[in-house]
């Protein structure tokens, strides 16, 4: 019996763990990436001889699809846990968070304020079924916790700057898991646990590329894919790549849905009104290498009206082998925004520019090198019902199945997701 040939657009870790899946299952796989490297937002660069991610990322103590891969390619020993540090910036003023003594000598809140406030995390950390939370926006449900006043303090911010008039367009759901995941990757009370690979995603990435090229699985870099061609009678065909026609059995796509419409001009149109209908919002994350670290926090939110940033992420405090200090700062906003429109050297100025508030001891000459770097499709606008509104990963074309970022909703973007939904995508195409 001849193996089904597929075709797998996209090398991010899930269209890789897809293709790995379809491989063991005697499928001819052959994975297709447009950019120069595998990994998508977790590939590396080199920034000033350091190789490290374009984009931070961090695993959390419940990422069981990540473990059960990491088993798989034998990496498990390459897992490390950092008893991390939050801090919380408000109001001139940077704060310990995270922890029962940091909630109880902020000065941010009244005593009830944050009573109400430890009761919703706690009472997050049990839900096991968002479908209620789909339902509801995140700042109505936040405010019905924590008032009026407290969701000022803590969100109102942090919602704008990420979001800006799409604000009020996020499910509690969405808002709920982000808080359950962190908040259960803890190796106490008192102690917030992260780990990282050793050596960073690439590890990862190189791992799942030679096993993929072990089992006769082929990866092209710089080739992204013109076209999927169907039959006429709505299955696929082959595919086109620099204007050539390779005949192929099934193609899954882990691109992000809204090149779809353009990549298969035979999709019904209600169908791809659905992938239009889907909203994301880019990124531009500014990453710089600094002499000494600027705090002794992994991650801390930016509440304060002199920061057009919501936050700051310094990672070499979650893994010590980065570096001195390195720190991301991502700027997320609507493509619509006139800020967007601003060059990368603005971007970094500004966030240099702001150091000194953050650490007064900060001196410009700190910096060692930076850069920046943008992705269109980095968080995805989830209102509301967002569950009802993502389509079917099996689209009406047979043989063509799909799932981006959007589709590990309501989970965090992560790692863990990405190895998820590329199993899951596997076993629909193999069903």
């Amino acid at each position: 019996m001849t193996a089904k040939k597929t075709a797998v657009i996209g090398a991010g870790p899930m269209g890789l763990v897809c293709a790995l899946d379809l491989l063991k299952a005697g499928h001819e796989v052959d994975v297709y990436e447009r950019d120069d490297r595998i990994g998508g937002m977790s590939a590396h660069f080199d920034f000033d001889g350091l190789a490290i991610e374009r984009y931070y990322h961090f695993i959390c103590k419940t990422d069981q699809p990540l473990f059960g891969l990491l088993a798989e390619l034998g990496l498990s020993g390459r897992l490390r846990w950092t008893d991390t540090k939050m801090g919380f910036f408000w109001n001139g003023r940077l704060y310990k968070w995270g922890t029962p003594q940091a909630l109880l000598r902020f000065d941010g809140l009244s005593l009830i304020e944050k009573f109400r406030y430890a009761l919703q995390v706690m009472k997050i950390k049990g839900v096991k079924d968002w479908t209620a939370l789909d339902k509801i926006g995140a700042l109505p449900w936040l405010k019905s916790w924590l008032g009026e006043r407290a969701c000022k303090v803590l969100w109102e911010r942090l919602f704008h700057l990420k979001f800006y008039e799409l604000s009020d367009q996020l499910s509690a759901a969405w808002l709920g898991t982000r808080i359950k995941r962190v908040a259960l990757s803890r190796r106490n009370l008192f102690h917030e646990s992260l780990g990282y690979l050793d050596g960073g995603s690439i590890t990862l990435l190189d791992a799942l590329r030679a096993r993929i090229e072990a089992l006769g699985g082929r990866i092209h870099l710089c080739s992204g894919i013109d076209k999927v061609a169907t039959d006429g009678a709505g299955k696929v065909r082959g595919i086109v790549v620099a204007g050539e026609e390779r005949a192929v059995d099934n193609v899954v796509s882990t691109a992000p849905i809204q090149y779809l419409p353009q990549l298969v001009p035979d999709l019904p149109q209600d169908f791809t009104a659905r992938i239009r209908a889907i909203k994301n919002i880019p990124v531009v994350c500014v990453i710089l290498k600094l002499k000494q670290p600027l705090s002794e926090n992994f991650w801390m939110n930016i509440c304060d009206e002199g920061i057009e940033i919501p936050g700051l992420i310094e990672y070499s405090n979650l893994n010590p082998g980065a570096g001195p200090a390195i720190v991301y700062a991502p700027f997320y906003m609507p493509k619509t925004h006139p800020k967007y429109a601003r060059n990368d050297h603005s971007f970094i100025d500004e966030t240099i520019g702001c150091l000194s508030k953050l650490n007064p001891r900060f001196k410009p000459e700190w910096v060692l090198a930076s850069h920046c770097h943008r992705y269109d499709f980095a968080q995805t606008i989830c209102p509301p019902g967002f569950a009802a509104m993502l389509p079917p990963t099996r689209t009406p074309i047979t043989g063509l199945i799909m799932a981006d970022t959007s589709y590990y909703y309501p989970e965090d973007r992560s790692i863990s997701e990405s190895v998820k939904v590329g199993r899951e995508l596997a076993r629909t195409l193999l069903a």
